[in-house]
């Protein structure tokens, strides 16, 4: 079943943490909500779960109205199920405890199946500090999905294991979610975990959501240069239109140079790749900070007008005692008004 947030705000204080969401994340689907530190999402999430009370808005599954102003169930009465960062499984209790938990009596040799599911076959009798944190996520995914909850939510859930296990882990997971058929909304602040794992990412920033798509759409036609720069790796350089081009702190970049058509605007953010810009000797240029050699290129530094930074991808000799201008290639930077 589809969870869809409508008209969602939400204060702490005078703080204000959300403001007018609305979106849904179609059932069956992996949603991400995607943010730094601060932008709302855990809120957002804990609003779902009913660890929060709705303040305003409404929060629906499935067509009906599961919490709005008026009643706001707490987790229990919520047909969801939670993973939360650190796995919360209960320490004195062995893995098939911990998965039957929440079980009724007669379905709780069920435990055992759903520990198979996420590779612990055979673990059942362990505790949890008998495991290594990949084991933990894992188990903690099989106690939430054991009961069927129509919507899975999880906050971070891979936050608490080295990198390279989370990359498999998160691949892992996704492949299990969408055989099951689960609904679920996953909370992070990582644009790779967001491309390696969603459906759909809804990217948030300062209480709002400012993007949601496809990863596809959030990479090939971002709405703002923020959100290019995060799925793209493009870098965001301010700039000024004047006539038939656009002055930035590294010189003229002719409108030539730029992808599409700019917005009406004289303050403009440019978005652009490193391994898209050329560098061209000139005394006059910007000056090289530091030269990184990387395999088949080499990354290169340069400071510009104002003190602004700008980095440079490329295949050609880079000295560091010269000075270069910046020259983007045809057709390679995107315009956005800027923020």
């Amino acid at each position: 079943m589809s969870l869809e947030f409508r008209h969602i705000a939400h204060a702490y204080g005078q703080v204000r943490a959300l403001e007018d969401i609305s979106f849904t994340a179609p059932a069956g689907e992996i949603t991400c909500l995607l943010g730094a530190s601060g932008c709302g999402k855990s809120t957002l999430l804990g609003l779902a779960a009913g660890l929060l009370t709705v303040q305003q808005g409404s929060i629906a599954l499935g067509g009906e109205v599961i919490a709005d102003e008026r009643r706001s169930p707490p987790p229990e009465a919520r047909p969801v199920g939670l993973v939360f960062q650190d796995g919360a499984l209960f320490p004195h209790m062995t893995l098939t405890a911990n998965v039957g938990f929440g079980l009724p009596k007669s379905a709780r040799g069920q435990a055992e199946g759903w520990l198979a599911k996420v590779g612990l076959s055979g673990m059942g009798a362990r505790y949890p500090h008998e495991l290594s944190g990949g084991q933990q996520q894992r188990a903690a995914l099989a106690r939430a999905m054991a009961p069927g909850p129509r919507v899975l939510l999880m906050d971070e859930p891979f936050a608490s294991v080295d990198i390279v296990l989370r990359r498999r882990l998160r691949r892992e997971c996704r492949i299990l979610l969408r055989e099951a058929g689960a609904t679920v909304v996953l909370v992070t602040h990582d644009p790779a975990e967001a491309l390696d794992i969603a459906d759909r990412i809804a990217v948030m920033e300062a209480g709002r959501i400012v993007q949601f798509g496809t990863p596809h759409d959030l990479h090939h036609t971002p709405q703002t240069a923020a959100v290019g720069a995060i799925f793209s790796g493009a870098q965001v350089i301010a700039g000024v239109r004047q006539g038939d081009s656009v002055t930035t702190a590294f010189g003229l970049w002719p409108l030539a140079t730029m992808l599409g058509a700019l917005p009406d605007v004289a303050q403009l953010d440019l978005l652009v790749q490193a391994d898209r810009l050329d560098l061209v000797a000139d005394s006059a240029g910007c000056a090289v900070r530091d030269v990184h050699p990387m395999g088949p290129v080499t990354r290169v530094l340069l400071e510009g007008a104002g003190g602004a930074e700008i980095t440079v991808e490329t295949a050609a000799p880079v000295s560091a005692g010269q000075a270069y201008r910046v020259i983007p290639q045809p057709g390679s930077v995107r315009g956005f008004a800027q923020s």
